[in-house]
């Protein structure tokens, strides 16, 4: 079993809403911030040549408590399954304070399709994409 990846960021102002959390919309974001962090350091180009290209077919949020301003996050991801051309990614958000970043704010299911970007139709995971990935597979490993 392998950890997850980790990637750290902090709560900016234009990211609340008027109650001073962290608008709803934005719990998305955050995972895609942290899927490019993670497949950056995959060393998975995300543009140019030789890129792949991946739509979000399935986006499911299930929020456990809220993120407020100027809070340090921590989120967290992994691939949990590969299919032909589709493939799952875990991430979860926790706050951090000065015991850690076990405070799990949000839990993340993405869905992915491998798409030729010119026709949108799906196409195989590339093999070099699977083993980049399969490092941060193990935990909830379904496939």
């Amino acid at each position: 079993m392998h950890e997850p990846f980790r990637h750290r960021f902090r709560v900016r102002y234009a990211e609340l809403d008027p109650q001073g959390v962290v608008f709803n919309a934005r719990y998305l974001e955050y995972a895609d911030l942290v899927v490019t962090e993670y497949w950056r350091d995959r060393q998975l180009r995300l543009s140019g040549e030789g890129a792949l290209e991946f739509h979000v077919a399935h986006a499911g949020v299930d929020f456990r408590k809220p993120i407020r301003a100027d809070e340090l996050v921590e989120g967290r991801a992994w691939t949990t399954r590969f299919g032909n051309s589709s493939m799952t990614t875990r991430i979860e958000l926790h706050g951090c304070d000065d015991a850690g970043c076990d405070d799990l704010r949000a839990e993340i299911e993405l869905v992915n399709v491998h798409v030729d970007l010119a026709t949108g139709e799906a196409l195989p995971i590339p093999q070099s994409a699977r083993d980049a990935l399969s490092e941060y597979r193990g935990r909830n490993d379904k496939g």
